[in-house]
């Protein structure tokens, strides 16, 4: 069985389950009934409460569970407001094409609003743009499609790396040697930041990239991959870190061999931020942004003020935050898990800002 044809096979299998029964194929979420006179009988005067779904490609990573419960959290909120109706999440467990088959399905269903954390830049777009035909807000954010008949709600990943590399530059005062740890190479958000993190790097010609190193964003293959980058460059003296398990692995590894503590960029994963906080006090200085979970409140919010009848950007980029040295504690969270991912929650205030509100 060929590839493709293995393929179409699980989408056709997803798509039936889907049609069959809402239930199949949900991994997590929640339905709720919709409330007395939401819909078909609701009023002229009150907008109808919305049917709302969100197709993720994952759900495992501590990173989308986090971004679940915060979405959960928020429906609960406008379920009491009757503005949402009910709710579902689908989990595509990585392959696009049975994502592809679950938005398709939900436009069946006649969703209101379908919001997408996308598998693949271009190949939702067909898919996403006839939900969009169909009536159907469609929001996509965090894993952004290069679709502009959508609402996107993402950062700017170019951003991310031009600003820790930046800071970085500076920290060694324009000359030294680094490791750089990316992502896996021909991924969309690792391509990106090492994008920006180039241009900073391209106007310090005294700052030589040792190494350039691409790891999945987990802990033991990136220890692997920068104790093996480090043996090869001893005198490094920073380490260019694009994801927090990457950056908690090139810490780890120095800490463990008792070598020279460099200045190394992170991410808000809880597991490195609770490292530089021990690590600080003996001189490690580091800086951090990240991909807030909130980004996902900021897409059902936009989803639901669109279907309210109110213009919302079709773009809305969420600026990055900064850990540094100085605020490091106000994120750091020493009771929870390494692989958590804390930041400071966005006011409301600032949400209705980002929907021109």
């Amino acid at each position: 069985m060929t590839r493709m044809t293995r393929r179409a096979l699980i989408a056709s299998a997803a798509l039936g389950a889907l049609l069959a029964t809402a239930a199949c194929n949900v991994d997590q979420g929640n339905t709720t009934a919709s409330p007395a006179g939401a819909t078909g009988g609701a009023s002229s005067a009150a907008p109808k409460a919305l049917k709302v779904g969100w197709s993720t490609i994952y759900l495992a990573p501590s990173w989308m569970q986090q971004t679940l419960q915060m979405l959960e959290e928020d429906v609960a909120k406008l379920k009491a407001e009757g503005k949402v109706a009910s709710y579902e999440t689908f989990n595509a467990n990585g392959d696009t094409s049975q994502q592809i088959a679950q938005i398709q399905a939900m436009i069946t269903q006649k969703y209101d609003v379908i919001l997408v954390d996308a598998g693949s830049s271009t190949a939702l777009n067909p898919v996403m743009e006839k939900a969009v035909a169909a009536g159907i807000v469609v929001v996509n954010f965090d894993s952004l499609v290069t679709s502009e008949k959508v609402i996107r709600v993402g950062t700017d990943q170019v951003e991310w790396g031009r600003l820790t590399a930046q800071w970085l530059a500076d920290k060694l005062g324009g000359k030294g040697e680094i490791i750089a740890m990316n992502g896996p190479a021909g991924v969309s958000v690792s391509e990106e930041r090492w994008k920006g993190a180039e241009e900073i790097f391209k106007k310090y010609p005294d700052i030589k990239i040792a190494a350039n190193v691409h790891s999945e964003y987990n802990l033991a293959p990136a220890a692997q991959a920068f104790a093996s980058a480090y043996s090869a460059h001893p005198t490094i003296t920073g380490v260019f870190s694009q994801g927090g398990a990457l950056s908690a692995a090139a810490l780890q590894t120095l800490v463990k061999q008792d070598k020279k503590l460099v200045p190394i960029t992170g991410e808000n994963y809880n597991g490195f931020l609770k490292l530089w906080a021990d690590k600080r006090k003996e001189g490690f200085s580091s800086i951090a942004t990240a991909q807030p979970n909130y980004l996902a409140v900021i897409a059902l919010r936009a989803a639901v003020a669109k279907s309210a009848g109110t213009a919302v950007p079709s773009t809305i980029t969420v600026p990055l935050p900064e850990i540094t040295d100085e605020n490091l504690d106000q994120f750091v969270k020493p009771d929870q898990p390494d692989d958590s991912y804390p930041i400071q929650p966005i006011p409301q205030s600032e949400i209705d800002k980002l929907l021109g509100a």
